[in-house]
């Protein structure tokens, strides 16, 4: 399951390989063993612009999830930068990251920037699954309980697992 990170980041140090067996894991966990995916961590400005773009919210957020498996074929053509067609398939998305957010939002909970990622992983991970706390109370509570059950799983359990959602 290759997973692939880039950091738009320059001040903050990431510990990119443990994030990319922190993302192997998780992917493990929701029964993706074969996909690929993509982690980019930006700035605020950065994640503004996307959110802006993508979900019409001209604020900055956490953490976006952009799903392949539902992408259109030119798109996904585009995004392949000259991968094989067979590739795109395991291609499960991107999850994107705000830094300076994250930095925030773990201050605030009192827990570690370590912890603070790997809820936004799992969170941004398990939009790419399908799930989708906006839906639905139901869904949201759903998402949430996967939440719980992944940190647990990983002997990780960070003072805040529930996400209010995106901003």
């Amino acid at each position: 399951m290759p997973v692939h990170i880039q950091s738009h980041i320059r001040c903050v140090t990431i510990d990119l390989a443990r994030v990319g067996q922190l993302a192997r894991a998780i992917l493990a966990n929701v029964g993706e063993t074969s996909a690929e995916l993509g982690i980019l961590f930006v700035g605020d400005r950065r994640m503004r612009g996307l959110n802006r773009r993508y979900r019409g919210k001209d604020r900055t957020t956490d953490v976006l999830a952009f799903a392949m498996r539902e992408a259109v074929v030119p798109h996904a053509l585009r995004r392949a930068q000259g991968r094989p067609l067979r590739r795109l398939q395991n291609m499960l998305g991107d999850v994107v990251i705000s830094i300076p957010t994250a930095r925030r939002q773990a201050k605030e909970a009192q827990q570690t920037m370590d912890e603070e990622i790997a809820c936004l992983l799992i969170h941004g991970i398990l939009h790419l699954c399908g799930y989708d706390h906006e839906r639905s109370e139901k869904e949201a509570r759903r998402m949430h309980r996967r939440e719980r059950m992944i940190l647990r799983s990983m002997a990780r359990v960070p003072k805040r697992v529930n996400r209010t959602g995106h901003g």
